[in-house]
């Protein structure tokens, strides 16, 4: 098979989330075994770092992977889900898995898989572990797929446990209150591993401490920790911190939710420096300056152009608009948003929020889950959000490109799966 046909394999095969959504998600852990004993438990074979969470997963686990590799180590990254391309879930200081490894993968091992019937997650999961140990990484940072507790990649015994924060998204697997979803998450806390945990409120704050009491396991609330002192906003795009130990710190990821991730990663370099992990203040800087080139990090708060400003950003949830809306706020040019949902995300909740001034374009993403792209129409009109809508996320963004003068801005988001199309189609990807 070519690697494209490898991928359509994979993709149709087994039963991806991002298409089919409940029925991808298969709990328990059975498959998980099976295929880790197959390939004989290579995730045993290299340190771990665990990351669970609503939000801002994706970003913590990308910035320490950067902070790591800069300290010297090779680093395993391991996130879902990709935006262009399957391999960017599987990274080794940063380079993606190479084509060629996917397709022997698949074509070596799926007389044993075949019978199993496993989620493409699963098997996902499977290919990562197996790659690091053979490409002899001395750390993988593993960003959990769904929930925690019976997420395939909770087969690991890491060296830090990290717990984003908790909102509410995927409530029909997770559970519909806060607590619930945190039971969920803190399935990953294991015996005597540290847990930090970036952000808690009063409904899940006692859930994480007696789940961290069952295990003996050290707990810290990155709130707490105070590591981040103060931050402002840099003119080259970034956020500049004052930290508490490790100096001024610039993190080239501008998003507003970054101040919280920030406090979330240093307080997990924290335990990893406790458990003899050689990290030096420098290594911390160079990982938060320059973490997209180093890990291939995209889609989050990027810009994309200037003259109009076109800016993307992965946020999907009630949870990450909260902080995706504030800073819309703050532009005061004339805004014209892409903007398109999946079918299990609170729309409504979604569009509550949204600027009422800005002129919108309606889309829809090229994934079964994508919310047809007049239903968000007439969705958004009931909350005084007026525009036109497109069938594709390409359609939607050049319509706001010709409309644009030089100075207004553009967001496209509201799906990872928006960005998706949207990166995929630009020359640049």
């Amino acid at each position: 098979m070519t690697y494209q046909e490898t991928i359509n394999y994979l993709f149709t095969s087994a039963p991806l989330f991002q298409n089919v959504g409940g029925d991808a998600y298969k709990e328990g852990l059975y498959n998980t075994h099976q295929l880790d004993e197959h390939f004989g438990h290579p995730h045993q074979h290299y340190k771990t770092i665990h990351v669970a969470g609503t939000n801002g997963k994706g970003s913590c686990s990308h910035t320490l992977a950067a902070i790591l590799q800069a300290s010297g180590l090779r680093v395993g990254l391991f996130t879902s889900p990709h935006l262009v391309d399957f391999r960017e879930r599987i990274r080794v200081n940063g380079e993606m898995v190479s084509e060629q490894y996917v397709i022997d993968f698949v074509e070596q091992h799926r007389s044993f898989f075949e019978p199993l019937h496993p989620s493409f997650f699963e098997l996902t999961t499977a290919m990562a572990f197996k790659y690091f140990a053979e490409q002899q990484v001395d750390v993988a940072v593993v960003e959990v797929g769904l929930g925690g507790r019976l997420d395939c990649t909770n087969i690991i015994s890491p060296e830090v446990c990290v717990i984003t924060n908790i909102s509410f998204d995927h409530i029909m697997f997770l559970g519909n209150t806060l607590a619930k979803i945190a039971g969920e998450k803190a399935g990953i806390i294991k015996t005597g591993i540290p847990v930090v945990i970036g952000e808690v409120v009063k409904e899940t704050r006692p859930v994480f401490e007696a789940k961290a009491q069952e295990m003996n396991a050290s707990i810290y609330l990155a709130e707490e920790e105070k590591e981040v002192i103060k931050h402002r906003f840099s003119t080259k795009g970034g956020i500049n911190y004052d930290t508490r130990n490790y100096g001024r710190v610039y993190g080239e990821l501008g998003g507003y939710c970054q101040q919280k991730n920030a406090s979330t990663i240093l307080c997990a370099i924290s335990r990893l420096k406790e458990r003899g992990f050689r990290i030096s203040d420098e290594d911390i800087k160079e990982g938060f300056a320059h973490v997209c080139e180093m890990t291939g990090l995209m889609g989050r708060w990027q810009t994309l152009q200037r003259a109009p400003r076109v800016v993307c950003d992965t946020g999907h949830n009630v949870g990450g608009f909260r902080w995706i809306t504030k800073q819309l706020k703050k532009v005061h040019a004339p805004m014209r948003i892409v903007f398109g949902m999946v079918n299990d995300k609170d729309i409504s909740g979604v569009l509550a929020m949204m600027p009422q001034h800005a002129t919108y374009y309606f889309c829809q993403a090229s994934v079964k889950r994508a919310l047809p792209h007049e239903e968000i129409r007439k969705k958004a009109k009931a909350y005084g959000l007026k525009g036109k809508s497109y069938p594709t996320v390409l359609q939607a963004y050049q319509a706001a490109l010709a409309d644009a003068q030089p100075d207004d801005f553009i967001y496209v988001g509201g799906s990872s799966f928006v960005v998706a199309d949207l990166l995929s189609s630009l020359p640049l990807h």
